[in-house]
């Protein structure tokens, strides 16, 4: 009789981050190469970022601004760069307190890092920088600079 093979616990979902509007400017508009190790674990699925409706619509907003090097024809690529690598979601509300953000604009990325369980939040802002300690020390997550930020560690095989 052969022996069953151990079973395989279901790999666990990746690590979900949010990327700020700034940072997605870089990723998708200028192409940063500082960011790559972080484009990269998105595009790979190492992470999952994501994003909500009012977020979203403040990148699409963000690109007809007048000094951004983009046109109509660079411009909808860039929208469906984004669309096709962050996910939409709409987590319910935690209830858990945030500290509030001195932009009223930015704590909608505070909110959308708590509400999904996200475990970073990828910002050049520093109003959002500042709460990053206190947010960490409250065990809620991570508040980064993208050169900061570093790529999961691969998964162990067949979960060990």
């Amino acid at each position: 009789m052969i022996p069953a093979l151990p079973p395989t616990l279901p790999a666990a979902p990746p690590p979900r981050i949010v990327i700020d509007t700034n940072v997605c400017l870089d990723l998708f508009v200028f192409h940063d190469p500082r960011w790559a190790a972080l484009l990269a674990a998105v595009e790979s699925g190492a992470v999952e970022a994501i994003t909500r409706a009012d977020c979203r619509d403040e990148y699409h907003i963000v690109l007809h601004y007048a000094h951004l090097p983009l046109d109509e024809t660079s411009r909808p690529v860039a929208a469906a760069r984004f669309d096709a690598l962050i996910k939409v979601v709409a987590p319910p509300e935690s209830g858990v307190r945030l500290p509030v953000c001195t932009d009223p604009d930015d704590q909608k990325f505070l909110e959308l890092a708590r509400d999904a369980g996200a475990s970073a939040l990828i910002t050049k802002d520093k109003a959002l920088l500042k709460l990053g300690k206190r947010l960490a020390k409250a065990g809620m997550f991570d508040v980064l600079l993208p050169e900061k930020w570093q790529p999961p560690a691969p998964a162990a095989q067949n979960g060990t």
